[in-house]
């Protein structure tokens, strides 16, 4: 877990993306196999649950879905919401 605001590069399909810092390796890892497309992610920061929203073919009919809780997402984006204090989160992994 890294503290908020501590981001690091990764390369996806050849793109430069931002990403927490402790999430880089995981990230990294899971783009490199060919079925998984990342869509996004947050290490919790201590204060939520890590979470990391993927594509992966064959499962969930392709639809996204929470990889660490495998919990289906309905939306197509917006996956993180706001809470009070500014911190993201995916409220149906929370909850």
């Amino acid at each position: 877990m890294c503290k908020r605001g501590e981001r690091a590069n990764v390369i996806i399909d050849g793109a430069v993306v931002e990403v927490d810092e402790c999430m880089v390796g995981i990230i990294w890892a899971l783009n490199r196999v060919p079925t998984v497309k990342t869509l996004g992610c947050c290490c919790g920061h201590g204060k939520y649950p890590t979470t990391v929203m993927v594509i992966v073919e064959g499962v969930n009919d392709g639809k996204p879905f929470e990889i660490m809780s495998m919990t289906p997402i309905d939306r197509k984006r917006k996956f993180y919401k706001f809470d009070e204090t500014g911190m993201y989160h995916i409220p149906e992994v929370v909850n």
